[in-house]
């Protein structure tokens, strides 16, 4: 809360302190007492948002211990995907013990070498946690308040494993695909079936949405946020495409429809402006739809008896089908999945194997 109290000549002052953003206390002055109330009221309310006042800033960086105190004030005022979004949110506590007076190439070899040998962590999750933070720091070099962003300087291959990192640890791709039976197995449940021995199944007024959202799982690629925020203007039906205006690494991209997923759309009469009726719309609200739609789904695979199938999992599948019955390239696969890196499709490659044979003399 700001002190607002009032000088001997009449006039109030009002002191402003805010530890890890403001370096020192803020002071103003204001001819009654209301003005400054409102004054103090609209600086706190940026200052809570993670924005610094253009009053209270210097031509200086702003003298911040630590980068959590940049990472509050990017989350605020940059567009950003929402994967970083939400990894940033989690790595605040850890961005606390980044101090901004360390920030170089000494702080980001010894940073990834803690995710190495005390955490762990895979080579694709220290890519993605480097990958956050250095583009919160190229945020932070265009404002001026550093002079280089070390973790741009890391060398190629930062996340592999060395001899002396201790044992390797290497990047595990998650293969796991519809079992024959497994489709009919879901949509069998999805009907409002169980299996012998389940005295009571779950209530799933819902089902029928859940029919479609598996549908389109599996025909489409889309991811489930993808799907569950889809809005009736996305669809076009005539065009057989659906539009992806934000996805989870940023960029936009069209997602053609085969006969099937077609089909299902034309059936389906969403009510209101939304496809599904999982997600009430707020943004706040996005992380809470995604885990309640991952919890009602292992219940789903649960009661069809597919061990150990993730929602994700189909997303998979559909990159599987893609290349199994369709003549689409590589290309136009990426495109309509949204990988952005051709190498993530490699491991696909085998399904086309036998068709090499037909291109020889």
């Amino acid at each position: 809360m700001a002190t607002i109290r009032q000088r001997s000549a009449g006039s109030w002052e009002i002191i402003i302190r805010r530890k890890g953003i403001l370096p020192k206390p803020h002071y103003a002055s204001a001819e009654t007492e209301d003005e400054a109330r409102a004054y103090a009221v609209g600086v706190e309310r940026l200052l809570d948002q993670g924005i610094l006042p253009v009053e209270l800033q210097d031509s200086a960086p702003p003298a911040v211990p630590t980068v959590d105190v940049w990472a509050r004030q990017y989350l605020v005022q940059v567009s950003i995907s929402e994967s970083d979004r939400l990894l940033l949110n989690a790595m605040l506590p850890k961005l606390t013990t980044f101090k901004t007076a360390q920030i170089n190439i000494a702080w980001a070899q010894a940073w990834v070498s803690e995710m190495k040998q005390k955490d762990r962590l895979s080579p694709s999750s220290i890519r993605h946690k480097v990958g956050a933070v250095a583009r919160l720091l190229d945020w932070c070099l265009r404002n001026e308040w550093l002079g280089a962003n070390p973790l741009r300087m890391l060398s190629k291959r930062y996340a592999s494993y060395t001899a002396s990192d201790g044992d390797k640890k290497t990047d595990t791709e998650r293969d796991r695909r519809l079992l024959p039976g497994e489709h009919e197995k879901i949509i069998w449940v999805l009907d409002g079936n169980f299996p012998k021995g389940v005295q009571r199944g779950i209530t799933m007024n819902d089902r029928l949405a859940w029919h479609l959202l598996f549908t389109l799982a599996v025909e489409t690629a889309m991811r489930l946020r993808e799907m569950y925020t889809l809005s009736i203007d996305q669809v076009d039906l005539d065009k057989k495409t659906i539009f992806l205006d934000k996805t989870k690494n940023g960029s936009k991209r069209q997602v053609p429809l085969s006969s099937v997923a077609l089909a299902a759309l034309e059936a389906w009469k969403p009510k209101g402006d939304l496809i599904f009726p999982f997600w009430d719309g707020q943004h706040e609200s996005l992380r809470k739809t995604t885990m309640k739609l991952s919890r009602k789904w292992t219940t789903i695979a649960r009661l069809a008896g597919c061990d150990d199938l993730h929602f994700h999992d189909l997303r998979h599948e559909a990159v599987c089908r893609l290349y199994e019955r369709t003549r689409m390239t590589d290309l136009q696969i990426a495109k309509t999945s949204g990988h952005k890196d051709l190498r993530s499709l490699s491991r696909y490659a085998n399904l086309r194997g036998s068709d090499l044979s037909e291109m020889l003399w």
